[in-house]
Formats: structure tokens, sequence, C-alpha cells
């Protein structure tokens, strides 16, 4: 953890405060990946911790504000996710293996996360701005390098001129994320978790580059 940790009232958390206030807010990932996050309260948080109420309310105003604090961390680990698109070849096979990486990169961070996340789009669904903001936050990370690959391929006159690169690559974005989302429902539709990366890449290279994956 790095920089001033502060309370609600403005002190600075001492070593002991932050891992305190660290150790609520693993506590609270843990609960979020097993029990419906409107049933989690402040003292179920406390008690699985090792503290009292009187101490998450120290550094959190409600399990809504150290759920916030989570989204906030998990964003910018999101923003790492520009590392799979920006400065990429998109030419022959190297497309397939970026197209490859970006699938693999999504999944696995929507795994990863996928409790928090499930929150975030809840919130952001709802209207609440804050939740709003972080989940663009970790799409446009994706989106934006995405955008300039396709102004790229524009260029080469690889892909349809009169088409929007921002629209090409925000729907490839939202269909990730979609699809991340629902990793789990589609075996309720016979697909297989192993079949969902090659289907995936195949779509995003043809999106890019307006080709089928080289074999």
């Amino acid at each position: 953890m790095t920089g001033q940790v502060r309370t609600v009232d403005g002190r600075v958390a001492g070593r002991r405060g932050q891992a305190t206030r660290q150790k609520l807010l693993d506590c609270l990932g843990e609960m979020l990946s097993t029990s419906p996050y409107r049933d989690v309260k402040v003292i179920d948080v406390a008690r699985k911790a090792g503290t009292s109420p009187a101490t998450f309310y120290q550094y959190f105003p409600d399990v809504e504000g150290a759920v916030l604090e989570l989204a906030e961390e998990m964003a910018k680990e999101g923003a790492n996710l520009t590392d799979l698109v920006a400065d990429r070849s998109w030419a022959g096979k190297s497309g397939a293996t970026a197209a490859e990486d970006l699938v693999e990169g999504f999944l696995s961070f929507w795994r990863k996360h996928d409790a928090i996340l499930r929150v975030v789009d809840l919130g952001a669904a709802e209207g609440d701005k804050r939740f709003y903001k972080i989940r663009m936050k970790i799409l446009n990370s994706v989106t934006n390098s995405l955008t300039d690959a396709v102004k790229e391929q524009q260029a080469k006159g690889r892909i349809d001129g009169d088409l929007n690169p921002g629209a090409i690559a925000g729907s490839l974005v939202a269909m990730l994320a979609a699809v991340a989302a629902h990793q789990k429902g589609f075996q309720s539709w016979g697909v297989k978790q192993a079949d969902l990366r090659p289907s995936l890449t195949w779509l995003v290279h043809l999106g890019i580059t307006g080709r089928k994956p080289p074999k």
C-alpha cells in the first residue's frame, strides 16, 4: 500500500491501522465472492476480519464505500489491459497472436475479479456514476488502443474507411466484456469453456483486420 491512508475523519492511519483497513477489504472481497452484494453487512465483514463495526466505520462510511475502494484498486490493474493491444502488429500471424492475447487477458481479468465486477456492473446499470466511471475506466484502456489499431488498418486499406474506428473498437470491447461476464452461462448453451477463446479470437481478428486469422 503506497501513500497516506486516512480514516473517515481525516486522520492519517498508521501501519497497524493500514493493515486493519486492508484486512477489512480482503474479507469484504472474499464475502462478495460467496454472497449477494445486498446481503453483505458491516457487522459480518467486521466479524470476519476479527474486529468491530466501530473499527470498520473508522475507515469506510459503509459497505458501498468499501466496495468502491476495491473497485478502484481493480480498475488500476485493469488499466494494464491496454498493454495487450498497444503497439501490437496485426499483420499475418502476429495479428492472430495479438487477438489471442487480448482475449485471454480479458477473460482472465474477468475471472480474477468476477465478484467485484458483478457489483460494478450492477451499480453502473442502476445509474450510479461512480461505478459507471470505474467500468468505463477499465473498458477505455482497451477501446482507445483498439481504435488506433483500426485506424491503422484503414490507412492501409484493409478495412472500409467509411466505418467509424471507435464504433468498431467499442463494439468488440463490449462483446468481450459481455462474454467474459457470462463465461459460466455458456455451459447452459452446450458451449465448453475451451470453445470460447478460439471463437472470440476469430471475431476480434476479423473485426480489427477485416480478415479471418491465418491458420
